[in-house]
């Protein structure tokens, strides 16, 4: 169970690194190009979610490498997984049905790290 939850974790780190690159970094223009749903948007909420998903990838890594606050990567991988809820609503309120597909993903994803990290392993958190 533990190498599973860590190939997770070392997957969604990896994707929200590069999407939270991809709205944190480039010029708010070049965000919307890319992702033109984004274009209703706050350039403040894109970049709050850039950095907010940019900071959940250090916390699902950080902790178990280092051994310190290992409870945090739970905690990283549940907000990640709201952050996914709240895109995978965005998308549907839109109609935009067929970019629900990877933030279900991501979400389920997320919902096995929390469940592996946090309940499943009692309090060895690491």
């Amino acid at each position: 169970m533990n190498i599973a939850l860590w190939i997770a974790q070392a997957l969604l780190a990896a994707m929200f690194t590069l999407i939270g690159y991809s709205h944190a970094v480039p010029p708010i223009q070049e965000v919307v190009g890319a992702f033109p749903s984004l274009a209703d948007l706050s350039p403040g909420l894109i970049r709050f979610i850039g950095v907010s998903e940019l900071l959940g990838a250090l916390g699902l890594i950080l902790p178990g490498l280092t051994g310190i606050r290992t409870g945090l990567t739970a905690l990283a991988a549940a907000g990640l997984g709201i952050i996914m809820a709240m895109a995978t609503s965005f998308h549907l309120i839109r109609a935009e049905y067929t970019a629900v597909i990877l933030p279900i993903i991501f979400l389920a994803t997320a919902g096995f790290v929390v469940y592996g990290r946090w309940a499943g392993q009692g309090s060895d958190r690491r």
